[in-house]
């Protein structure tokens, strides 16, 4: 089947009408342009856990703790709200591990080749809770929270040294994926729902979303004098109609 010219370029013409109608619609919400007009992630509410059972939240909660204990001026991991942003991260995208290829056939490569599993962290936590849980009872006859501190030192401690042998799951690797996270709520913008009132900010002086603090970057050893901004208390992030 012949395409005449003028056929040819009107079909060429409506392409690139569509596509340019296309881009006007996707900028045309942001005109006229104005500061802070993008769209911030949602904040975390507060309510019921969204991924863990209330029995895998307590451990998480002494996990968080004991990962990054409480001391007079801060808050531990459990009060600064890392067990909530753990769940809400497992509860969406990150625990489906989207983004990453999540089909057989799985085989075990080597560590810089990340996790080579089905179900990405979500069913990391969910096996590597149970294997605690059943390990802590059968070792010491109670759950992981309900341990003392020592000993859930001890039990943590020999997990990271991978002397503790966990049923079914690589408890070194457990342990690690649970540190990283915790370390990522608690220094995180509070929206996610960890780094409650920004108190890990305020342990280590970092200013946050604020606009502008080039004057402070070369001022080393000095306090920035401001208190840090989330995006959560920002009423500029709402666009202006």
């Amino acid at each position: 089947m012949r395409m005449h010219r003028r056929q040819l370029l009107t079909t060429a013409a409506w392409l690139v009408a569509g596509t340019a109608l296309s881009r006007a619609n996707e900028i045309a919400g942001q005109l006229p342009w104005y500061p802070n007009a993008g769209n911030p992630p949602a904040p975390v509410r507060p309510g019921p856990w969204q991924f863990f059972t209330l029995d895998e939240a307590t451990a998480v909660q002494a996990l968080a703790d004991r990962i990054i204990p409480p001391d007079p001026q801060t808050p531990g991991g459990k009060d600064a709200g890392c067990a909530v942003f753990v769940d809400r991260q497992l509860a969406g995208p990150y625990g489906r591990a989207e983004g990453h290829y999540n089909r057989p056939p799985f085989m075990h490569g080597a560590k810089n080749q990340g996790p080579q599993t089905a179900g990405g962290p979500a069913k990391t936590y969910r096996n590597g809770l149970a294997a605690l849980d059943r390990y802590c009872r059968a070792q010491h006859g109670k759950p992981f929270a309900d341990l003392n501190d020592d000993v859930k030192d001890e039990v943590l401690k020999g997990l990271e040294d991978e002397k503790i042998k966990l049923d079914g799951v690589d408890g070194g690797a457990f342990f690690k994926e649970v540190v990283d996270d915790v370390k990522t709520g608690f220094f995180a913008d509070p929206i996610y729902g960890g780094n409650r009132d920004m108190v890990a900010w305020k342990m280590i002086g970092f200013p946050g979303v604020r606009y502008n603090y080039l004057d402070w970057i070369d001022r080393h050893n000095e306090r920035y004098p401001l208190p840090p901004v989330s995006m959560m208390g920002r009423a500029d992030w709402t666009p202006k109609r």
